[in-house]
């Protein structure tokens, strides 16, 4: 009954279902690609009409998640009670918790619109056929690596005259009634710089899904996920503060412990002071996000291909040149960050007075100190936490992914944490010899010194263990932090009517 509801042909029934429905016994066929038998007509309306009676078990006039898991499992179709819930709040237009047949027809067709762009994206060739070929390189492109016997695993599954090719009908057929789009919905589940802010916005900028540019709820994700970064960081500003604390001022002679070095801060600013420099360090979200993202959209143009989305290493060159346009653009802003969090009380009124006594005191130049190592650092950051996110997701989906690209909250947690902490911990002797030259004129009779010869002092006066001063505040507040930013990344994409997973 399912694969027979839609014609072969590719015209819409008409809006007003219902009343064709009613009327189909003595209403003409009209003139349809299929001359009116299936599509289009009374015929089509009926075959519709007939499945949703078949679906509606209560006979109340509505599909609820109840209605659709028996109505489904008598025809052969089982679907999960979230993947139900999918279908519910996709077409439930007035919210009343259930499907009308209007509400119903509607929800179809919409999904078919869908369905039609991710076959679209699959079809390399443009032939009106997916093989297995297709198949391997479309998840290849997303960085997914798949073998030609899982490839045809997959083809199996949809595949109904044995051709190991899928056409249209096939593709739509088999996804009717299932809320996943399967290829898009890795891009749609798998979202990391996005979603989790662990202070440091060096990570390559995520994949757009085609639905997602052409609705708009690309600009929604982006919000959701500043909202979040801005949540995310206040925080945890207290041991990002400290961590700039050890970063600059502890060595071999001044060994500060966390306990003490909060205790110190308290002690001179009172507790307030636990969020100095956290003002700048949110306002520069909005703008950097921005300017990422755009410059990471014009440069996929050039490295890319005609493909909606990136290979890894294509992804990687231009996550890491947007990252070094968009750092360069908001790199003054770094700056006044680390100052204000060194300062001391009454040192400055605010950051504009900060701004103002830098540019008096030290000029334009003070205002990109510490710029060479902050750029060397996007590229091991960006670099390793794309590698690792990359190759932990694929090993859960080459596992675990029978039904859904889903990971749930656990798995994606555990992933955006493992990976900013590799990529931290890689680029952390850059970041720390910045910090230190970006403060070099907060500290009274302090010498100008370069990238190079800081590197060699560190590692001449404390060792390499210097180069990771300040590491254990940092590593104290990437699980907080990446908690607190998908939460309230969540519940902003509710807020903003981004449907939620």
């Amino acid at each position: 009954m399912v694969s027979s509801v839609l014609c072969r042909c590719v015209a819409s029934p008409p809006p007003d279902a219902a009343a064709a429905a009613s009327s189909s016994a003595s209403s003409p066929a009209s003139v349809d690609p299929c001359g009116g038998a299936v599509c289009g007509g009374p015929d089509h309306q009926l075959r519709l009409w007939s499945l949703f009676q078949t679906l509606d078990v209560n006979r109340d006039g509505g599909l609820c998640v109840n209605d659709l898991a028996v109505g489904l499992r008598r025809l052969g179709l089982h679907r999960t009670e979230g993947e139900l819930q999918k279908i519910v709040q996709a077409g439930d237009k007035d919210l009343d918790g259930q499907l009308d047949f209007e509400e119903f027809v509607h929800y179809l067709q919409d999904h078919e619109k869908k369905l039609r762009l991710v076959f679209k994206s699959l079809d390399k060739k443009n032939d009106g056929r997916i093989d297995a070929q297709e198949i391997m390189q479309s998840l290849r492109d997303l960085g997914v690596k798949i073998s030609e016997q899982q490839a045809e695993k997959i083809l199996k599954s949809m595949d109904k005259n044995g051709t190991m090719t899928i056409d249209w009908n096939e593709w739509r057929d088999y996804h009717l009634l299932h809320p996943v789009e399967n290829i898009p919905e890795i891009i749609l589940y798998w979202k990391h710089s996005t979603i989790f802010d662990v202070g440091e916005n060096l990570t390559v900028p995520d994949e757009f899904t085609v639905e997602e540019r052409q609705t708009g709820m690309w600009w929604r994700h982006l919000v959701a996920g500043g909202g979040a970064g801005a949540v995310s960081r206040t925080c945890t500003a207290p041991l990002d503060r400290l961590k700039v604390l050890m970063q600059v001022h502890a060595s071999r002679s001044n060994n500060m412990c966390i306990v003490g070095g909060f205790t110190q801060m308290i002690r001179e600013g009172g507790a307030r002071s636990l969020w100095r420099g956290n003002g700048i360090n949110v306002l520069k979200i909005a703008p950097e996000s921005a300017i990422k993202f755009m410059a990471y959209e014009q440069i996929k143009r050039l490295v890319g291909t005609d493909q909606e989305t990136l290979r890894i290493h294509e992804r990687l060159v231009a996550g890491s040149l947007a990252g070094a346009i968009a750092q360069s653009s908001i790199y003054p802003m770094e700056v006044l960050k680390t100052r204000m969090a060194l300062r001391k009380t009454g040192q400055y009124s605010g950051m504009l007075d900060c701004a103002r006594k830098i540019l008096a005191r030290e000029g334009v130049a003070a205002f990109y100190k510490g710029y060479v190592p902050n750029m060397l650092g996007i590229i091991p950051y960006a670099g390793i936490d794309l590698a690792v996110y990359e190759t932990l997701k694929n090993a859960w989906l080459q596992r675990y992914a029978v039904n859904s690209a889903d990971p749930g909250v656990f798995v994606l947690l555990a992933c955006g944490t493992m990976s900013s902490t590799c990529g931290q911990l890689a680029s952390y002797p850059l970041a720390l010899v910045r910090t230190r030259m970006q403060a070099q004129a907060s500290v009274e009779g302090a010498p100008e010194v370069s990238m190079s010869s800081l590197f060699r002092q560190i590692l001449r006066t404390e060792g390499a263990f210097g180069l990771y001063r300040g590491l254990a505040p940092n590593f104290m507040k990437v699980i907080p932090a990446v908690s607190i930013s998908y939460v309230v990344y969540e519940n902003l994409k509710i807020t903003l009517g981004v449907q939620s997973r």
